[in-house]
Parts: C-alpha cells; structure tokens; sequence
C-alpha cells in the first residue's frame, strides 16, 4: 500500500491538532476520510505509548484535576434508541491532571466517571510523580476514595466545591446556552496541610477550554462527535501529546515539556510523524521468490 509522504502526513496532524473536523481535514489535504482517520489511529496509539513511557518522573508542587464531558456515537439518553450503538455509546468523560506551574498535563484518562475510573486515574497520577505534591479537585466525591488509596498520607488535598445559583442570568432563547451562575466557592481540607491560597482549579479549567478549541470532537451544540470510543482516546492523547511537546505556551513562551525539564529543545509536528513512524511494526520479512508453475494446456 502507498504510504503518504511526510508532508502530508505533517499536514494532516496539524489540521487535526488545530481543531478541524476529520472531513475537513481531509478536502484540505485532498486525501480521504479513511486516510485521515487511519492517520489519526496511528498517530493517538503512537503518543498515547511516548507519554506513557516518558511523561514519568515529574517534579511538581501544585496538581489541578478535572473532568471534561464529551459523548461518544449518542448522548446518554439517546443510547437506549440508538440503530446499532457501539459499546461505550453514551457519556465520555476525559480526566485530566496539569501542573499549575509548567502547565504540562502529568496524567489523562478517557472513560467513565464513576469511582473505578477515579482510581484507575489518580494510581497512573501518583505513579508519574517525584515528589509529594499539593492537590486540588472539585468536589466530586469519587477523588476521595481515589486519592487515599493512591496517596495515603503523601499529599496535601484540598477540594474547591463550586455552589451555582438556579438560574443563569440570562433571559429568553440565549439562557440555555449560557452555565448556572456561580455564587461562591468552598475550600475543604481533606488530607495533609494544603496551602489555602493555591487551591484552585483555574489552570485545569483553562485547559478545558484549550481542549474544546483544539479537538473539534468536544466543541459543544455541533455535530462533531466520536462515533467510536477508541477515535476519541486517539484524538485525546494526539492533543495532549501536541500541547506538552509542541505548542508554546503563551505565558511560559516555551512549551510545557521544556518547562518541566522533559526536553530541552522545542518539537516540530515533524517530530510527531517520527513517533508514528517509530511505532510501526517492522516489515515482516519475505520468503525466497518461488516461481509459479506454468499451466500446460491440453
């Protein structure tokens, strides 16, 4: 099979990084949907293993965590009448953990948002940290169990509950795209001495926000959405890989990885098409050319 050439390869990760659909990525690059989307497989299963393999030993102060809601083929309460819905149709929920001082994101997670999820994602936080860390989370009561059976003692834990108001603000047909208004905050020591003043999830929220900008799947009131959860999975650890390592952070003028000492030079998408290519298999090896035997007529 025709492989596509770097460029275009280049091309086609910075579409998609950049917040375009997958078919307009693909009338631009003039490729089509199947290659923009095998592309995208690659790319997410070829980050997903660097920053697993990588993205360790990181030394932090202050941990920000949060959820983001997407949906994967139907929203949830469609899934039940669903044609042919796909397992894991519904509520897709991305876990993040961002370091508030290189804003490099230490740890994700693509699933559920129940207590197993909460678990599974806060021991993979702990194992990539150095060092005891300030934490801060909303008020979501799975972190709870979640962070004392990952960190025991060694954490200073806060939780900031946010308390909305019943109604927006907003009048006539705008208000049901305008969130609840929130009408105070609450600051709840959990475990440790957490210092008061850094609790907040004001740098995770923000990356919220990068992220419905940049992955056109989570942009809200479209139709862009995953029709399977593992494209989702690709296209989140594609753009985290990206953020970490290749976009230059606005406050930091460098990027988070090179902040946190992961790297010491600036990547280039070029550099996200050798991780692809590194993660390849290697061609699997031909037997000796074994001529056919010609027919004989009769």
């Amino acid at each position: 099979m025709r492989k596509l050439d770097t460029k275009t390869r280049a091309l086609i990760i910075r579409l998609l990084v950049e917040g375009n659909s997958i078919r307009a990525t693909s009338r631009i690059a003039d490729v089509s949907k199947n290659t923009v989307n095998k592309l995208l497989n690659d790319a997410g299963a070829a980050c997903a293993k660097y920053h697993d393999e990588h993205v360790r030993n990181v030394k932090a102060s202050v941990i920000q965590c949060d959820e983001i809601w997407s949906f994967t083929y139907a929203k949830q309460k469609n899934v039940a009448t669903a044609k042919a819905a796909p397992e894991h149709a519904g509520d897709t929920w991305t876990w993040t953990a961002i370091d508030s001082d290189s804003k490099l994101i230490v740890s994700y997670m693509v699933g559920g948002r129940d207590s197993e999820y909460a678990i599974e994602f806060m021991d993979d936080l702990r194992a990539r940290l150095a060092n005891r860390v300030q934490l801060t989370t909303d008020g979501h009561k799975a972190y709870l169990e979640a962070v004392e059976g990952a960190f025991g003692g060694d954490v200073d834990y806060a939780q900031l509950i946010k308390m909305y108001g019943g109604e927006t603000g907003s009048k006539g047909h705008e208000k049901k795209y305008s969130p609840a208004e929130c009408t105070g905050i609450k600051k709840r020591t959990v475990e440790g001495r957490p210092d008061k003043a850094l609790v907040s999830t004001s740098h995770v929220e923000r990356q919220n926000l990068t992220m419905r900008m940049h992955m056109r799947r989570f942009t809200r009131l479209t139709n862009a959405f995953s029709k399977k959860v593992e494209n989702h999975m690709h296209a989140v650890a594609l753009h985290f890989m990206y953020y970490n390592f290749v976009k230059v952070h606005q406050t930091l003028k460098v990027t988070p990885a090179m902040e946190a000492g992961l790297t010491d030079r600036l990547w280039d998408i070029s550099d996200l098409v050798a991780i692809v290519d590194a993660n390849e298999p290697a061609p699997k090896k031909r037997g000796p050319y074994k001529p056919r035997k010609k027919a004989i007529s009769k």
